[in-house]
């Protein structure tokens, strides 16, 4: 099992340095300026150069990686060009907010996901078909469109939530449940619909099996089969699609925190992107990275605890 972890850790490692590497030099060729962005369009040709220079992107592009890199491999991710803030400081800041969306919208999924997938499988039917009809809506509903409804019923018109705003956890829990609640959930509601239909078709395939013919046989309860034996072999198909539904959930936490104005990493991205920040756009993306191998690093690790045969592999 450690040599498993350790082979997943390597591959995701440098799944990161590939992707932060490509990504250096794509915004490069792409002619970002990080000079003009921090002065405005209204800024002088020279004042455009003097500030390039202060930024050291007056040096070769592979020059202004290997100190990026040398400097981010330190936990140094540089300084915005924009707010002339340290980048690492932004992003720390802005973490809570983002981490409470994505992870939470994630547990719902899961719980939820599971939960109408068992449901469909073991009843076949009118149920099934009509819990496959909301899953499919559920699925292709936009989730900032989701998130504008929620915002309009529950928020202002109920008045149950707040509109707009982030509560930190640590100064009150209540609140942080509140002010997240309606953001979580337009963010759920799509991966609730596709962890789902994964989980009840992995169901519907494992009851098909001999094996658990052999196991009915022999008089076993319809709950210790399902518990024990099904969900086990239905559950690596689910625990994939879960780790998709966590980046759609991190690449969708910058909309949603717009909706409903919370300042977290997405809106982070969005305004560095408008300001053609470099080192806070590398910023966000090597934190992103990093999170996402986390994830799939978890979940290869309950994918091999599932199936032994994966560990082998």
């Amino acid at each position: 099992m450690v040599r498993f972890i350790a082979r997943r850790l390597v591959a995701g490692v440098l799944l990161a340095f590939v992707v932060v590497t490509g990504m250096f030099f794509f915004l490069h060729l792409t002619g970002t300026d990080p000079a003009r962005g921090a002065l405005g369009l209204y800024a002088t040709e020279d004042q455009v150069a003097i500030k390039s220079a202060q930024l050291g992107l007056d040096r070769p592009v592979i020059e202004q990686y290997l100190d990026w890199l040398g400097h981010a491999v330190t936990g140094d991710l540089g300084t915005s060009s924009a707010q002339s803030s340290p980048v690492i400081d932004l992003l720390v800041t802005r973490l809570p907010v983002t981490v409470s969306l994505a992870l939470g919208a994630i547990i719902v999924a899961a719980t939820f996901g599971v939960v109408l997938g068992v449901l469909a499988a073991v009843n076949p039917g009118r149920f099934d078909r009509a819990l496959q009809i909301v899953m499919v809506i559920g699925f292709a509903l936009p989730n900032f469109w989701v998130a504008i409804i929620f915002a309009i019923v529950f928020a202002v018109g109920l008045r149950w939530f707040p509109a707009t705003g982030y509560v930190h956890l640590l100064d009150s829990p209540v609140g942080w449940l509140l002010s997240i609640t309606l953001p979580v959930a337009a963010l759920a509601l799509g991966s609730i619909a596709a962890i789902a239909q994964q989980l009840r078709n992995s169901v519907i395939n494992v009851y098909s099996q001999d094996y658990v013919r052999t196991l009915r046989s022999r008089g076993l309860p319809p709950r210790t089969i399902l518990l024990t034996h099904v969900l086990r072999n239905a559950s690596p198909p689910a625990l994939t699609m879960l780790s998709l539904q966590f980046i759609a959930a991190m690449s969708g936490a910058a909309i949603i925190e717009r909706v409903f104005g919370l300042q977290g990493i997405g809106s982070v991205a969005i305004n560095a992107s408008g300001n053609s920040d470099i080192q806070v756009i590398m910023g966000v993306l090597l934190f992103t990275v990093l999170l996402v191998v986390l994830v799939n690093l978890i979940v290869d690790i309950l994918y091999g605890a599932l199936n032994p045969k994966v560990r082998a592999a």
